[in-house]
């Protein structure tokens, strides 16, 4: 109910007593009621500024220790971009740098947005040339930077689960003394996880060449190769069978056919390990026939090109039809061991 000048200016000083202590006004609604709202936000601590600049793409590199292929990228690997960056006329999220002071022809390196910087300076060479680059950035330590990039890129599919792990190989030395368990909790991950990671990093680069690219191996082929590998007798099988793909995905490639799939090439990889050499029955080189009191009635011998040398010791002391005999033995036993 309404209460007048009366009560309005008893709510002012506070001194009416229908007010209830402690009540809570709504939030002021508007452009004052919203930025008297933010900087409420800003006083309390929960928002943070950010400064956010737009900036030419070429004075922006890549640092060093980005997670991301750059080579790889290209216009279908970054068709999204582009369609947005098309439709909207600016990039929408910004990527994340930092300011380096060792290069004279680069003023920022980006820790995160890789993708967004290839496709700025895209912009710029096809009919854009002031296309803007619009970056944040921060004040990051190389691990900073390192769990920074991690984190925004561990969910994204077009990220291949080989270049999260050659990522994750190179930081546990560089960042975490070599730590698996350091590395984990500073990740916020399980240590079997991460575990998963380090082992697919380890696949021996002929293997890695026998998948034709490495941004199609996933984690599950190396769950599976690594233990093949840990065997000396499956290695050899697993790496001369790795060698016959890798020749084959070149040749393919040169014909224009596309590259063998994952799952086939893991087939033929575990399909090596587990093939069992074909053991050559060893035929004796040579064959002897007796007689009844031991001595020698002939004696064959393998010659070269399959050929075959026959000896008689005594022609005279046995008896020609025993001898004949002997000869049919040793022809018929090394034409059927030749079989």
């Amino acid at each position: 109910m309404a209460t007048g000048n009366r009560g309005f200016a008893q709510g002012l000083t506070g001194s009416g007593a229908s007010i209830a202590t402690g009540s809570r006004l709504p939030p002021r609604t508007g452009i004052l009621g919203a930025r008297d709202n933010r900087l409420a936000e800003l006083a309390s601590g929960q928002a943070v500024t950010r400064v956010q600049e737009l900036v030419d793409p070429a004075i922006c590199r890549i640092w060093g220790g980005h997670n991301r292929d750059y080579a790889a990228l290209n216009e279908e690997t970054c068709a999204d971009l582009i369609e947005s960056f098309k439709a909207q006329g600016r990039q929408e999220v910004p990527a994340i740098v930092r300011r380096v002071s060792d290069d004279p022809s680069h003023t920022f390196e980006v820790i995160c947005g890789a993708r967004r910087h290839w496709t700025a300076t895209w912009m710029c060479a096809h009919d854009q040339p002031r296309f803007r680059f619009l970056i944040e950035p921060r004040e990051l330590t190389d691990e900073e930077a390192f769990r920074l990039a991690d984190l925004e890129n561990r969910s994204r599919r077009d990220l291949s689960d080989y270049e999260r792990a050659t990522d994750y190989a190179r930081a546990i030395d560089r960042y975490y003394g070599g730590s698996q368990q350091r590395m984990a909790e500073r990740l916020e991950v399980s240590k079997s996880w991460l575990s998963r990671y380090l082992e697919l990093a380890k696949l021996p680069a002929d293997i890695v060449a026998g998948f034709g690219s490495p941004h199609v191996i996933g984690i599950s082929h190396g769950a599976i190769l690594a233990p093949l590998l840990r065997s000396p007798a499956q290695r050899e099988r697993i790496m001369a069978e790795a060698n016959n793909l890798a020749s084959e995905q070149t040749e393919r490639v040169a014909n224009g056919r596309g590259l063998l799939s994952p799952a086939e090439v893991l087939r033929r990889l575990t399909a090596a390990a587990t093939k069992q050499p074909r053991l050559s029955r060893k035929v004796p080189t040579d064959y002897v026939i007796h007689d009844s009191a031991g001595a020698v009635v002939a004696r064959g011998q393998k010659a070269g090109r399959g050929g075959l040398t026959l000896n008689i010791p005594t022609l005279a002391r046995q008896d020609h039809d025993a001898v004949l005999r002997a000869v049919t033995a040793i022809i018929d036993h090394f034409t059927t061991s030749a079989h």
